[in-house]
């Protein structure tokens, strides 16, 4: 099946896949999300010691060296070529061994059953097809693995805050990455989750509150406030 790359409206990654690991460029923040965002993760998997996962999405690589470094055996995935480019010099600087593919969340290139655990940080938000890739998602999982996201409310507050005010006043995001239209209602992914086979739920409001501008580290609150930023895990249900 061929996807067409239509997850990114307004912004380029591809010419901008260079600032992925410059700690001088917006992109480079996501990186200091990995630490809060497992957190949450790590209250649901006990030991990542050996486990396979993938990255669904993964730019530049963030997500994947972090999981990678804990002992996981990781896979990672994006339609960005230049960014599967930057990722895959990046672990091999930092002597990582970590299986980087161009491809689409659409339409993943691994086989069923393939990984205990899948991670979608940042990108649900982005997709073509939100339940097609929530069924892929499902298929490359072993029966009762685990499917960790995040992402982000549709309502005005987070038009405001995500768009108007981190994008166009303080540029903390650059403009363009957003399209407000495709953020996602909880109620909307609480239902493709279950209809593509997926229990026992579980979400959180993700909440940024600022960033030290000395060490880049994240300051995020988990609460029951999802009205904006939302993260949280599912199980695949066994036989599905």
């Amino acid at each position: 099946m061929q996807v067409q790359n239509k997850q990114f409206d307004d912004y380029d990654y591809n010419s901008n896949a260079d600032k992925w690991w410059n700690e001088g460029a917006n992109l480079h923040a996501l990186f200091y999300f990995n630490k809060p965002r497992f957190e949450f993760f790590d209250r649901h998997v006990p030991n990542w010691q050996g486990l396979k996962a993938l990255d669904v999405g993964c730019g530049g690589g963030f997500t994947c060296e972090f999981m990678a470094k804990r002992g996981v055996i990781v896979s990672g995935i994006d339609p960005v070529i230049n960014s599967i480019q930057v990722a895959q010099e990046h672990a091999s600087k930092s002597g990582l061994k970590i299986d980087y593919r161009h491809g689409f969340a659409e339409n993943l290139p691994f086989d069923d059953n393939s990984f205990d655990i899948v991670a979608c940080v940042d990108v649900l938000e982005h997709v073509a097809d939100l339940n097609k890739v929530i069924s892929e998602i499902n298929r490359v999982l072993k029966p009762n693995g685990l499917f960790l996201f995040d992402t982000i409310n549709r309502n005005f507050k987070s038009k405001i805050i995500m768009i108007w005010i981190l994008e166009n006043i303080t540029k903390d995001i650059d403009r363009g990455v957003h399209n407000w239209q495709k953020f996602i209602k909880p109620k909307e992914l609480l239902h493709l989750l279950k209809d593509n086979g997926f229990a026992d739920t579980l979400i959180k409001g993700f909440h940024f509150k600022g960033r030290d501008k000395k060490t880049g580290e994240i300051r995020v609150i988990l609460d029951e406030d999802t009205s904006v930023m939302y993260i949280g895990k599912a199980v695949k249900t066994p036989h599905y």
